[in-house]
């Protein structure tokens, strides 16, 4: 049985399994801006864990949007990253 953290289920989330990192990178810019227009302060992004190429690209783009405050990897699933949205 997975444990997994049941409050992240409420959370808006978006699956970038089979993107590769540029489109990852547009992808999740456009999910941060929908986000924020709708008023969310809390968002998930699903990259997997593969090779890594798919999270890096996602974690450079949030360290340069200026509407994200802050992120880490999800504590139950490393092919998850939580964000604050400012």
């Amino acid at each position: 049985m997975q444990v997994h953290d049941i409050f992240l289920d409420n959370l808006p989330k978006i699956d970038l399994h089979g993107f590769d990192k540029e489109s990852a990178r547009v992808i999740t810019n456009d999910f941060i801006n929908e986000a924020v227009y709708l008023g969310y302060k809390e968002i998930v992004i699903i990259h997997g864990i593969g090779t890594g190429i798919v999270k890096k690209s996602v974690h450079e783009t949030l360290s340069r949007n200026k509407h994200v405050e802050s992120y880490k990897l999800d504590n139950f699933n490393n092919g998850c990253t939580i964000v604050i949205l400012k």
